[in-house]
C-alpha cells in the first residue's frame, strides 16, 4: 500500500511542478475569506484517486477538494463542511488526501507546499505519505515500520528544554474566532525562549518534526488532510502528536500539538 501511495504522490508532485513553471497561467478561486483552491489542487486531488482506486477500488476516499466516497462506485459527496467524522471513523481503509499543502505558498511562488498523502484503516493511521516536490523530499511512514527520509531512517530531536527548541507553528487565518487563544499561545512559548517558524503547509511542519528539523508544531485550525500523513510521521519518529489538552484523535481535533515527548509534554503542559 505504501508503494502505490509513493507512486501516487511522485506523478502529483510532477503535475505540481509543470503548473509551478507558469503560475500566473493558474485559475484561481476562492473558497472561503483566506482561503483558496487553484486548477492544480484538482486536477493533482483528481490524479491521486485515480492511482488509489485502480490499486483499491474498494477502499474509500476522503479529499479536500472532493469530499467523501466510499469506494469507486459511489459519488463525491463534494462539501466536507458537513463531513460525518463517524463514518470515516468507522471505513475499513480511508485514503485521506491533501493535494497541494500550502496552496497560498504555491500561488505566490513560494518553495513551501506538498502532497500529503494517509490511510486510515478502522481509525488509525497505517500508511503515510508527504512528498515536497521542490525538494525531491519523500517522507513516508507504514505503521510500526518507522519513518524515512528518501531511504533513510528519521527520528524525533533529543532536546527537552523550551527555551533551546524551534517550534513549528500556523496562524488560524480561515478561522479568526480562534486568534485571541493563538495570540495568547504565542505570547506563553516566546516567553519560554522558544523559536518559532511559520512556513504555511502543516504536512510540512509535522513531516519536519518527525525529521528533527523542528522540536515540536502546533496549529489551531487544521482539517483531517492537513494531518493524516504527518500524524503518522510523527509517532513512527518516536515523537508523540495530540490536541492542545493531550488528548483526543489528531486527525480531527482540529488543534494539534506534536513534538519529541518531553517537547510535547512541555507544551501541553504551557497552554493547558
Amino acid at each position: 500500500m505504501l508503494t502505490i501511495a509513493i507512486r501516487a504522490a511522485r506523478t502529483a508532485g510532477r503535475i505540481i511542478t509543470r503548473a509551478a513553471e507558469d503560475v500566473d497561467s493558474v485559475r484561481i478561486a476562492r473558497k472561503s475569506p483566506n482561503d483558496f483552491v487553484t486548477e492544480v489542487d484538482q486536477a493533482v486531488e483528481a490524479s491521486v484517486i485515480k492511482t488509489l482506486l485502480t490499486a483499491y477500488p474498494s477502499h474509500s476516499i476522503l479529499g479536500e477538494e472532493s469530499g467523501f466516497a466510499a469506494n469507486a462506485n459511489s459519488d463525491f459527496k463534494g462539501n466536507n463542511d458537513d463531513l460525518d467524522i463517524d463514518e470515516v471513523l468507522a471505513a475499513e481503509n480511508v485514503w485521506i488526501i491533501d493535494p497541494l499543502d500550502g496552496t497560498t505558498n504555491f500561488i505566490h511562488g513560494l518553495p513551501q507546499y506538498c502532497v500529503s498523502i494517509g490511510l486510515m484503516q478502522k481509525g488509525q493511521m497505517t500508511q503515510a505519505v508527504v512528498y515536497d516536490p521542490n525538494r525531491d523530499e519523500l517522507f513516508s511512514a507504514s505503521k510500526g515500520a518507522g519513518a524515512y527520509l528518501n531511504d533513510r531512517r528519521i527520528r524525533v530531536t533529543r532536546r527537552d528544554r523550551l527555551a533551546e527548541t524551534v517550534i513549528g507553528t500556523g496562524f488560524p487565518f480561515k478561522q479568526l474566532k480562534h486568534l485571541d487563544t493563538y495570540l495568547d499561545y504565542f505570547r506563553r512559548i516566546t516567553i519560554e525562549g522558544a523559536s518559532l517558524r511559520r512556513p504555511g503547509a502543516a504536512a510540512l511542519d509535522l513531516a519536519y518534526v518527525a525529521s528533527g528539523r523542528y522540536d515540536g508544531f502546533f496549529e489551531i485550525g487544521l482539517a483531517p488532510w492537513d494531518v493524516a500523513a504527518g500524524s503518522l510521521l510523527v509517532t513512527e519518529a518516536g515523537g508523540i502528536i495530540g490536541d492542545l489538552n493531550g488528548e483526543a484523535h489528531p486527525v480531527f481535533s482540529g488543534k494539534v500539538i506534536a513534538g519529541a515527548p518531553k517537547v510535547y509534554s512541555s507544551m501541553v503542559t504551557l497552554f493547558a
